[in-house]
């Protein structure tokens, strides 16, 4: 267990759980809320909202996803199903029970908002409620897929491709993609500091950590969408939250509500000022809304 460089007042440290070890920080106490990053980041994009969380006399843990941060990046299979959605929301259910939770809060962000809407599906029980930060459900977003969406988000449909193309690419100047990538998103200007970027970049150039990312990606674009298809009528039974970026592609291109509205049973929406990384563009005002919302 280590003291955060990030992230005031948390500690650090890993989780062994079965056949995977989750990186994650942790501190407080009282009912307990789940934090889930995105693409390119990792746990450290909390920074500007945990702690006050905490404040708020909540019980937070932020994990790095697998694949991601200092979390392991173990070897994929030809179906992608390691970096399924389903298995990647398998990983926080067991790093909760280790921590004594069986029922919490989560929000997630990018990709975390893809795990966490996979979670809430697989374990309904576990969720009291869901915030969505700047996505769209992944099947809504494939299928309704245009010419501007695929020229947006072109990420999308670059690290799915296979045999280690994005890799190789990637792998030749990771932080020139990184940058590229971040700077792409965000709209606030100064919101990712040099440092933060440094700390993202620190694991980005782990060759394993592109693979993983890639196979994070292809899974989105496979098996995720069979489990998507297989159970058309299943909706999230929590509360659900989505907030978007008002300058974010996703708040562009999407009724965002409408279409968690078809995913969730209990939905309710808003825009911020900002781009697509809402907890590091604006975390007063997403701090705000999550308090009224968490219980």
């Amino acid at each position: 267990m280590t003291v955060s460089r990030f992230i005031d007042g948390f500690t650090v440290q890993k989780a062994a759980l079965s056949g995977i070890t989750i990186n994650y920080a942790s501190a407080g106490t009282g009912p307990p809320v789940l934090l889930l990053h995105g693409h390119p980041q990792t746990h450290i994009v909390w920074r500007g909202i945990a702690p006050q969380l905490v404040a708020a006399g909540y019980q937070v843990i932020a994990p790095d996803l697998r694949g991601y941060g200092d979390s392991d990046k173990p070897a994929s299979d030809a179906a992608h199903l390691t970096y399924s959605k389903r298995v990647m929301a398998q990983d926080q259910i067991a790093l909760m029970a280790s921590l004594g939770h069986d029922r919490f809060a989560v929000v997630g962000h990018d990709r975390g908002g893809r795990v966490a809407h996979r979670l809430a599906l697989d374990f309904p029980d576990a969720v009291e409620r869901l915030a969505v930060l700047d996505i769209a459900p992944t099947l809504t977003m494939y299928d309704r897929t245009d010419q501007e969406f695929a020229t947006r988000y072109f990420w999308w449909f670059f690290l799915i491709q296979p045999d280690g193309l994005p890799e190789k690419m990637i792998g030749s100047d990771p932080e020139y993609f990184l940058r590229r990538h971040i700077a792409g998103q965000v709209k606030v200007e100064g919101a990712v500091s040099e440092e933060a970027i440094a700390e993202y970049l620190r694991t980005y150039r782990d060759p394993a950590t592109i693979h993983a990312i890639c196979e994070d990606y292809r899974a989105s674009a496979s098996i995720d969408l069979e489990h998507d298809r297989a159970e058309p009528d299943r909706r999230v039974t929590a509360p659900l939250l989505a907030i978007w970026g008002e300058k974010s592609v996703v708040g562009a291109l999407y009724d965002v509500e409408a279409t968690w509205q078809e995913k969730a049973e209990q939905v309710k929406g808003c825009a911020l000022p900002c781009g697509h990384a809402i907890p590091e563009e604006a975390p007063d005002a997403l701090l705000e809304k999550l308090l009224g919302f968490l219980p």
